[in-house]
C-alpha cells in the first residue's frame, strides 16, 4: 500500500507544477473602435439657383483674424520660360511663412504643381498650410482678364478637375475644395459651368498689389490699410512676378500681429461665416 501512496502523491505534485507552467490565456479585448474619418472641409452652400458659391471675407465682428493667401501661378505655356530658368516658385517665401508661424492658404495652379512637385507636396504636407485649386492652366474663365488666353466655357470643369488630378499624382494630401478665378476674373457663366465641381470659389477683399511690385514698403502699407476682421488677402507666391512679397510680408506679420490680429487659414474663416446667419460673404 506504502508504493501506492507515494505513486498518488507524486502524481499529484506533477499536475500542480504542468499546471504552474502552463501559458495563461490572454484575456479576451474589446475590438478596437475604427479610426474616424477627418472631417469635411468647410464650404458654403450653393448660391441662388445652384451656381457655385463665391466667398470674399470672413465675418466682420468678433475675433479679429486675417487670412493671407498666395498664388501660386503658371500658366500652361511658361513652360519653356520656366525651361529657360524663370523661377516661377518663391521658397524664400514659404520659409519666411514657416519662420513666423503664419497659417496661409496657397491657391496653386497644377502646372505650378507640375513644375515645382517636391515644393507642393511640401506645402501640403505642412500643417501651416492648406492648398486649393488655382485651375491647371492659369487661363482665363472670362474675356478680357489681364491679357490671360481663355478658357472655353465647355473646359472650365475639366480644367479645374485636371489640378486636382495633379495635385493627388505629385502627392498634395487634401487638396481643399476651394477654387481661385486667375485673374480674380469671372462671371455668371464660369459659376454655372464650375457648379457640377462642388467648389467653393474664394476671392479676397484686400489686393496686396504685389504682382510685378519691386517697393516691400508699398505692398506692405496697401495690406495693413485694407485688413479688417475677417478679411482675405491676396498676395502672390511666385518670384519672378512677385519678387518683393517676402519682404512686404515680413513687415506685414509683426505689425498686424501688434494690432491685435491672428492669422488663419481660408479654410477657418468659411467656417466661421458658416456659422453666421446670412453668411454676407456669399456672392450670387
Amino acid at each position: 500500500m506504502i508504493p501506492l501512496v507515494r505513486r498518488a502523491v507524486a502524481v499529484g505534485v506533477l499536475a500542480t507544477a504542468l499546471a504552474s507552467c502552463a501559458t495563461p490565456r490572454p484575456a479576451p479585448q474589446a475590438p478596437r473602435p475604427a479610426p474616424s474619418a477627418p472631417p469635411a472641409p468647410p464650404t458654403l452652400v450653393a448660391g441662388p439657383s445652384g451656381l457655385t458659391p463665391v466667398f470674399r471675407h470672413g465675418p466682420r465682428d468678433g475675433e479679429r483674424t486675417v487670412a493671407l493667401t498666395f498664388d501660386a501661378d503658371m500658366t500652361a505655356d511658361q513652360g519653356p520660360r520656366a525651361a529657360a530658368g524663370e523661377r516661377f516658385d518663391h521658397p524664400r517665401l514659404i520659409a519666411a511663412l514657416r519662420a513666423l508661424r503664419v497659417p496661409a492658404t496657397v491657391f496653386m495652379t497644377g502646372r505650378w504643381a507640375e513644375e515645382y512637385p517636391d515644393q507642393a507636396r511640401a506645402i501640403g504636407r505642412d500643417p501651416l498650410f492648406e492648398v486649393a485649386n488655382h485651375s491647371y492652366s492659369h487661363y482665363a474663365f472670362t474675356g478680357d482678364c489681364y491679357g490671360l488666353p481663355t478658357v472655353p466655357a465647355d473646359r472650365m470643369r475639366a480644367d479645374v478637375e485636371r489640378a486636382y488630378a495633379v495635385f493627388r499624382k505629385v502627392g498634395v494630401p487634401g487638396p481643399k475644395p476651394y477654387f481661385r478665378f486667375p485673374g480674380g476674373c469671372y462671371d455668371r457663366a464660369a459659376l454655372e459651368a464650375l457648379t457640377p465641381a462642388g467648389v467653393t470659389a474664394v476671392q479676397w477683399d484686400v489686393v496686396g498689389g504685389d504682382a510685378f511690385a519691386t517697393d516691400a514698403e508699398a505692398v506692405a502699407r496697401q495690406v495693413l490699410d485694407g485688413v479688417r476682421p475677417g478679411s482675405v488677402v491676396v498676395l502672390h507666391c511666385t518670384r519672378s512676378a512677385a519678387p518683393a512679397t517676402e519682404r512686404a510680408v515680413r513687415t506685414i506679420v509683426p505689425e498686424l500681429r501688434r494690432r491685435g490680429y491672428r492669422f488663419v487659414r481660408v479654410s477657418d474663416l468659411i467656417a466661421a461665416a458658416n456659422g453666421r446667419a446670412g453668411r454676407p460673404t456669399l456672392d450670387p
